[in-house]
């Protein structure tokens, strides 16, 4: 801590001498206590609050920032650049959303601790009062207990949970991210106001939803935080096809829960946002595609259904084009590996890494992941199977060009063959000129024109036929 007093103790006491007090809040002050003595100093972007209006926070950091920007200046909040760091200092305030609004009404404030009190959850209500004075240690304030629910892991709000909630519903949904990421177990309250107050994330920009389920995604295990959502039924609003995956157990025909399934694949995938979001999207279409017969419950073609139900869902939380693409692609190929039960050809090993792209290590390891048997024969022989085609993959790249593979030869050298003009007999001339890449490998350009000669004199005999 002592490297952040001497840091910020310039800025706080500018603050000071203009007769303002000046806190560091928020997830640094959180992350200092959970680190202990030991754990160093706060570290990436520092968020303070101050009795200072807007105004005066700009007028303090002009001439000592070596930036400042003002786009949350109307909700109370400076931005600004020292030293290398990004701070952001906010007035005291309370905001509150109205009951149809997805804006906040600002108010400011002179209280720190009704400032406080206004902060999403007790474990980040807490304050370190900076600039006391000349050798004055900084002050922990901390009025709602965050010191004694970070020891006992507990999750709980300032206020009573109702009242938080409504001011900010997306805290319903960061109440998530601190289950999992921080390991805290909320309290029987807050579940309760959740489950009856889920309705209310309605009146949350869909953006803000997608960002804050992103954040939860990459922590190092997100489900429980899932879970959470699910079982409050704060996830039906926004992503309902996951609740969907709790398929009901057949007395006769006993299948593996696919929502736990799913937990599960989420979980063991690396915590990258894409690739954690197709795990959690890769089954969606099961549902959809169930069925009961003499061998049991099948979900044919689920890949296919649930890439299309992917795309919906991505798009309507505002997913961009890119990364709607990415895992939709993933979503659809993640059954692909399973198609070559009997053996890895040339062929199928060449088509494999066509489709899958610049996907395929995220493919890869979702194909892993996603085998999360308890019968360790069969996880195994999956796993010698993964390892049998990536030796494959890395033999045929020691021999051509595998990740970028292309006709033997182009549509200029097409053209002058055929003696034909741009048009649609150049794009089939060049797909079968693929496929034959696909199926033997490199045919060199003498051995090319030969295919292309006899497939051309096909096509004529057929037209003229």
């Amino acid at each position: 801590m002592t490297r952040l007093v001497e840091e910020t103790t310039p800025l706080a006491e500018r603050f000071r001498a203009a007769g303002f007090s000046l806190y560091l809040v928020g997830g640094s002050v959180r992350d200092m206590v959970l680190a202990g003595p030991a754990g160093g100093d706060a570290s990436g972007d520092l968020d303070f609050t101050t009795d200072a209006r807007p105004d005066d926070i700009e007028r303090l950091l002009g001439g000592f920032a070596d930036a400042v920007w003002l786009q949350g200046k109307p909700w109370g909040t400076i931005g600004c650049l020292v030293g290398g760091r990004q701070l952001e200092i906010t007035t005291h305030r309370a905001e509150a959303y109205r009951a149809d609004s997805r804006k906040p009404e600002v108010v400011f404030g002179d209280d720190v601790e009704v400032d406080l009190s206004r902060r999403d959850f007790t474990v980040n209500a807490m304050a370190l009062r900076l600039g006391g004075g000349p050798g004055e240690a900084p002050e922990l304030l901390d009025p709602f207990g965050g010191l004694a629910d970070l020891a006992q892991h507990r999750l709980r709000t300032p206020l009573d949970p109702h009242e938080s909630f409504s001011d900010d519903p997306l805290r319903m949904l960061r109440a998530a991210r601190f289950i999992a990421g921080l390991g805290l177990v909320p309290d029987g309250a807050l579940v309760a106001a959740v489950r009856a107050m889920h309705e209310r994330l309605a009146i949350v920009s869909v953006e803000r939803i997608r960002d804050e389920l992103d954040k939860l995604l990459v922590v190092a295990e997100p489900s429980p935080g899932l879970a959470f959502l699910v079982e409050t039924g704060l996830a039906g609003e926004f992503l309902p096809e996951l609740p969907a995956l709790g398929l009901e157990q057949d007395p006769i025909h006993r299948h593996k829960d696919v929502l736990a399934h799913t937990l599960a694949v989420v979980d063991k995938t690396s915590p990258q946002r894409l690739l954690r979001l197709a795990a959690l999207l890769h089954d969606i279409g099961k549902p959809r595609t169930r069925a009961f017969g003499p061998g049991g419950v099948t979900f044919h073609h689920h890949e296919v259904v649930g890439a299309r139900m992917a795309r919906d869902r991505m798009r309507a939380l505002r997913y961009g084009n890119e990364d709607v693409d990415t895992v939709t692609r993933l979503v659809e190929l993640h059954l692909r590996f399973h198609t070559y039960r009997l053996g890895w050809t040339d062929k199928a090993v060449r088509r494999y890494v066509r489709d899958a792209g610049p996907l395929l290590l995220p493919l890869n390891e979702l194909t892993r992941c996603d085998c999360t048997t308890r019968n360790a024969a069969k996880a195994r022989a999956l796993g010698r199977r993964m390892d049998e085609l990536e030796r494959r993959i890395e033999e045929l790249r020691a021999q051509e060009e595998i990740d970028a593979i292309r006709p033997d030869l182009d549509g200029r050298q097409v053209m002058e063959r055929l003696g034909v003009r741009p048009g649609p007999v150049v794009g089939r001339a060049l797909d079968f000129l693929l496929e034959l890449r696909l199926d033997e490998g490199p045919l060199g350009e003498e051995e090319a024109y030969r295919r292309l000669d006899a497939w051309w004199a096909e096509q004529q005999a057929s037209v003229g036929g």
